[in-house]
C-alpha cells in the first residue's frame, strides 16, 4: 500500500494516497459506485484500544457528514462521520465481536460500512487527498502530543 507517513515522538501515521478523507478522520474507498468506510490510523491512534463498535442498519439512507455509527474505546466515545451519501449496503458486523481490529488494520479489515453513493461527484468535492488529510492530521497529532506532555 501506497502512504504517506508522519512521524511524531514513537508514534508514525499512515495516509494511504489511494482513499479520499474528511476532516473527522474518516476515510473513503470508491470502487464503481461503492464507498468502503472506516476509521483513519490517526485516529485510532488517539482513541487507543477500541472496545465497542455501534454499526447502522443496511438500507439506512445518510447524507454526507451524517452520523454513521459510534465507536467506544479506553479513552474516548466517538461518533463515526459518514464521507459520503448513499444507502448503506453491508456493515462489517466482524467489528462487533472483534473491535479491535479497527485498532489493528483501520485499512484493511477494520473498515466499518459500505455506501452505495448516491452522488459521488459531490461527495467528492468536499472531501480531501492523503496530502491535505497528512496536513490536517499534523495540527491534530501535534496538538495531541502537547497535551500528552503538560500531564
Amino acid at each position: 500500500m501506497d502512504h504517506l507517513e508522519y512521524k511524531l515522538d514513537k508514534w508514525t501515521f499512515k495516509v494511504p494516497k489511494d482513499l479520499l478523507y474528511n476532516e473527522n478522520d474518516c476515510w473513503a474507498r470508491i470502487e464503481d459506485n461503492i464507498a468502503i468506510v472506516g476509521i483513519t490510523d490517526f485516529l485510532q491512534n488517539v482513541v487507543s484500544d477500541i472496545v465497542y463498535v455501534e454499526l447502522p442498519d443496511i438500507g439506512k439512507h445518510v447524507e454526507q457528514f451524517d452520523e454513521v455509527g459510534s465507536l467506544e474505546s479506553t479513552k474516548a466515545n466517538l461518533d463515526i462521520i459518514s464521507p459520503a451519501s448513499g444507502t448503506i449496503v453491508d456493515v462489517n458486523n466482524e467489528l462487533k465481536d472483534t473491535p479491535d481490529i479497527a485498532n489493528t488494520d483501520p485499512y484493511g479489515k477494520g473498515w466499518f460500512i459500505k455506501i452505495q453513493l448516491s452522488d459521488p461527484a459531490s461527495d467528492k468535492t468536499n472531501l480531501i487527498d492523503a496530502s491535505a488529510y497528512l496536513e490536517v492530521m499534523k495540527k491534530k497529532a501535534e496538538k495531541e502530543y502537547s497535551k500528552l506532555k503538560k500531564t
